[in-house]
Parts: C-alpha cells; sequence; structure tokens
C-alpha cells in the first residue's frame, strides 16, 4: 500500500508545482467567475427562457464559453509551463513529496474535489441550458436582427405563432438536431462577416422531409372531406365594391377520399418531379400508385423523356403546396381585401382599396421612411381630392393610414431586398402559378397531347364567384362571412 501510496503522490506532485502559472490562474478565474454568475442566475436558468436575445446570449451561450474556456486553460497551462521549463533546462527534477500528514496538502485536495464536483454539475447544466436556449423562438428569431426579420415578423402572424421553430426546422431526435446545428455554422460565419444572401434563397434544401415533422401534428389519414371558403374582394372603384367567391374546397385525404391531399399524398401515391432550384419551373412529375398499378411520366415542352432519371428526382410533400405555412407574405391587394375585411380600413373611404394598392407599391428608402410617408400621402389625397371627408372623417383616414404602415412592414423589408412577390405561395394559383406549375402544364411522355388536367372541379366546387349578395352564404345563414375561412 506505501509503495502504491507513494507512486500516485510522485505522480501528483508535478501538476501541483505546475499548475502555478498565468494561463491555469487566467482559467481559474474564468471558471470562478463563471460559477458566481452562475449562482446569481439560477433562477433564469431554471426557467429556461429570457425575453431579450441579447441577454439570451450572455446567459445561455457566453457564461458557458467561458465556464468551459476556463476548464481547458487549466491543463493548457500545465503544459506550456512544462515544456517552456524543459527547454530551459530548469524543469525540477525531484518535487516537493505530498504527505497527507500535511493539514495544507489534505485542505488543497479537499479543494480540489470539492470544486471537480462541482464543475462537473455546474457545466453539465450549462451545457443543457445553452442547449435549450438555441432550440427557442427568441434565439432563432431575434438573435440575427436583420437577417431572420422578414422570416420572424410573418411566423408571429401565422396560424403556427405558437409553435416553437424547431418543431418545423428539425423535428424530433437527436441525429437531425446535431445536423441542423452544424449546418448552422456558415451562416453563423455569414453573418459575423455580412456575406449571408439578401434575401433569403427559398426553398430551403437542408430541411427535414416534411413527412418527419408536419405529420407529428397533421395526420394525412384524416384530411378528408370539404371545406367551405369565403374569399372577399373589394373593387378598385370610388365605393370600393365588396363581393365574395365561394369555393367548397375537396380538401380528401384519408382512405378512399381521394380530393387534393389523397391525389397527391394518398396511400400508395408516390409523385417525384424535377425542376429549377426555386421549384417554380417543373421539368417533369412521374406519378405511381401502388394500389392501382398505375404509373405515368410527365414532361415539360422541350424535354427528352429519355434522360428524366426519376430516382434522382424530389418526392413530393406537403411544402411543395404549402411552401408557406408558417411565413406567409401577402402581395398588396390580397393584404389590403384582408384589412379591409377586418375592418381595419373603412370601406366608406372613397378609393381607399386603389389609393393603398398604390401607396403600398411605392419604392420606399426605409421602413422608417414608409411608415412616415404613408400616412401622409393617404391623408393628402384625401385632403385634394375629397376635403369634406378628410375633414369630417379624419380618424378613419388616420386609422387606414396606420393600417397601411401595419401591412407595409409585416410583408417588405429593404434591408433584407423582400417586397412584394419575392416569395411566391404555391397554395392555390391566383397571385402564382401554384397548381398550375404542373397542371395544364406538362403532358404525358407517351401520348403528347394528353397533359396533367387543370379542370376547377378537380379541387372545389365555385358556390358563387365575384358576387355582391351570394345566394348560398344566405342560405347557410352566415351574417358575417368575413368568420369563415378566407382562401389565399
Amino acid at each position: 500500500m506505501s509503495t502504491n501510496g507513494q507512486r500516485w503522490r510522485d505522480i501528483l506532485s508535478p501538476y501541483v508545482y505546475l499548475s502555478s502559472n498565468w494561463v491555469s490562474r487566467i482559467g481559474v478565474v474564468l471558471v470562478t467567475t463563471a460559477f458566481i454568475l452562475w449562482l446569481y442566475l439560477l433562477p433564469t436558468f431554471i426557467r429556461g427562457e429570457v425575453t431579450h436575445p441579447y441577454a439570451g446570449i450572455l446567459i445561455f451561450l457566453v457564461l458557458p464559453a467561458a465556464f468551459v474556456l476556463g476548464l481547458l486553460l487549466i491543463p493548457l497551462g500545465i503544459l506550456l509551463r512544462t515544456r517552456r521549463e524543459r527547454k530551459r533546462g530548469i524543469y525540477p527534477t525531484r518535487f516537493v513529496r505530498l504527505d497527507f500528514q500535511n493539514p495544507d496538502f489534505r485542505r488543497l485536495l479537499m479543494f480540489v474535489g470539492v470544486v471537480t464536483i462541482v464543475n462537473v454539475v455546474v457545466g453539465s447544466q450549462l451545457v443543457y441550458s445553452g442547449v435549450n436556449y438555441m432550440d427557442t423562438v427568441t434565439f432563432c428569431g431575434e438573435t440575427c436582427h436583420t437577417v431572420m426579420q422578414p422570416e420572424y415578423t410573418a411566423y408571429l402572424h401565422s396560424p403556427h405563432a405558437r409553435v416553437a421553430c424547431v418543431q418545423c426546422h428539425i423535428g424530433p431526435g437527436a441525429s437531425w438536431f446535431v445536423r441542423s446545428k452544424l449546418s448552422g455554422i456558415h451562416q453563423v460565419f455569414a453573418v459575423l462577416f455580412n456575406t449571408y444572401p439578401r434575401p433569403i434563397p427559398s426553398p430551403v434544401t437542408s430541411l427535414r422531409p416534411a413527412r418527419a415533422t408536419c405529420e407529428q401534428c397533421h395526420w394525412p389519414a384524416r384530411f378528408e372531406g370539404n371545406r367551405l371558403v369565403v374569399i372577399p374582394r373589394y373593387a378598385e372603384d370610388q365605393t370600393n365594391t365588396l363581393t365574395y367567391t365561394v369555393l367548397l374546397m375537396h380538401i380528401g385525404g384519408g382512405d378512399g377520399n381521394e380530393g387534393i391531399h389523397g391525389a397527391h399524398v394518398g396511400p400508395g401515391v408516390t409523385i417525384r418531379y424535377g425542376s429549377d432550384p426555386s421549384r417554380q419551373k417543373m421539368y417533369w412529375v412521374e406519378y405511381q400508385n401502388s394500389r392501382t398499378g398505375k404509373k405515368a411520366l410527365f414532361v415539360a415542352p422541350g424535354v427528352n423523356p429519355q434522360t428524366v432519371n426519376p430516382q434522382k428526382g424530389r418526392v413530393m410533400d406537403c411544402i411543395d403546396c404549402h411552401n408557406r405555412p408558417t411565413h406567409i407574405f401577402y402581395m398588396p391587394g390580397q393584404a389590403m381585401n384582408r384589412a379591409m375585411a377586418a375592418g381595419k380600413i373603412s370601406p366608406s373611404l372613397p378609393f381607399v382599396k386603389k389609393e393603398g394598392v398604390e401607396l403600398l407599391k411605392q419604392n420606399y428608402s426605409s421602413r422608417a421612411e414608409a411608415a412616415h410617408l404613408i400616412p401622409q400621402e393617404l391623408a393628402a389625397y384625401y385632403r385634394a381630392n375629397f376635403p369634406t371627408i378628410a375633414s369630417q372623417n379624419a380618424a378613419e383616414i388616420a386609422a387606414a393610414g396606420k393600417a397601411l404602415v401595419s401591412i407595409y412592414r409585416r410583408n417588405v423589408f429593404p434591408k433584407m431586398r423582400v417586397t412584394w412577390g419575392t416569395y411566391p405561395n404555391n397554395l392555390g394559383h391566383k397571385y402564382f402559378p401554384g397548381c398550375f406549375r404542373c397542371h395544364g402544364q406538362l403532358h404525358n411522355s407517351v401520348v403528347t397531347y394528353q397533359k396533367i388536367p387543370k379542370h376547377c372541379g378537380m379541387c372545389h366546387a365555385v358556390l358563387a364567384q365575384d358576387e355582391a349578395h351570394p345566394k348560398i352564404l344566405d342560405e347557410l345563414q352566415l351574417d358575417d362571412p368575413s368568420s369563415m375561412p378566407s382562401g389565399q
């Protein structure tokens, strides 16, 4: 036992001597400082969330980094001193013997042991909190404010505003978490060196397949039945004439109820396609149905079917149509219709739809300039053309100006070069090709005159189109059509 004890003391003695250097001391200071700050911030760590993004960076990223750096500097200082003294020839051949009979040495060992245990506990908790913070909406949306401002603003106004970013962008499981963080390293450097693209390219090609994320909440087998959709539209005339289009959408899905979802992602159905990087121009589409045995290849004009390799194509999933399920940007007229239907802009103001769209489409150097000029020019328009209304309805004009600014700030971001139509929405076909990227465009590779059909009844029944008083709404006793789901 004495021989073993002596060997252990001989091994430990050099480290006790070599740890007396400035590098190791800095490491001790960093570890100690991080530990003390951790004690003060323990309530924040327990909650696991902060409201300010930069405070989150300091608490959950900088503090753990300082703690880990301190732990690394301690052995680094020992290594550097060893090399330096050996190079100068002053490295001791014998060290002070370590003896448990020495009370100072016993206290040192006890201190080192306690600190080591504390460091393990604190370090693991810091790392865990840092990982959790990187999964928060605050970190994703507000840390890189300018870069993510368009997407974060759209997210806050979306149907998924209470769903954390990582639930869609990463999904469950450790493997995709690691892959997403590794792929994000180049994004961090792009932000640091101001080399990130403007606007952010869409679609994001590194996303996890939608069926591994979307279907955590949305179950294709239950996408069935029909849905009534009411679309209000205000004309650009003096009275802002209101009309409605009423559609019965054949959502479909499930087993035996085809509809839109059943035709594209139903049981046994696999669709692959080839396109340009934006996925807005389709070159070919292959349809397979393992239940019916049906298989067909559709190609764009000028594409040789012999050159198509379906196995290299992309398998169609949710986001090929629902490509903006959360980060939705609207066109000017579309946004005006929504605001007027919601009562944010009074339709009683003459030509407010026409003038509002024109003001929204103007080029402004910044969001601040838009916020200043839009209400000012709207008020000037009514003073010049409708002076009586300008004096009697000043409050409504001011409210309309405020709503227009809100629409602009919701959809246009000059610093990121995001403007009207920058991000197409493939859901529907009114403002962008959407469904018609394939339907009515690509033809059967065997029968050249046979195209993918695009007749209206495939996806919806038109119950009313641009009618002031649709009979169907009276029959359904819908006194407030705006309470119905509104289409794109």
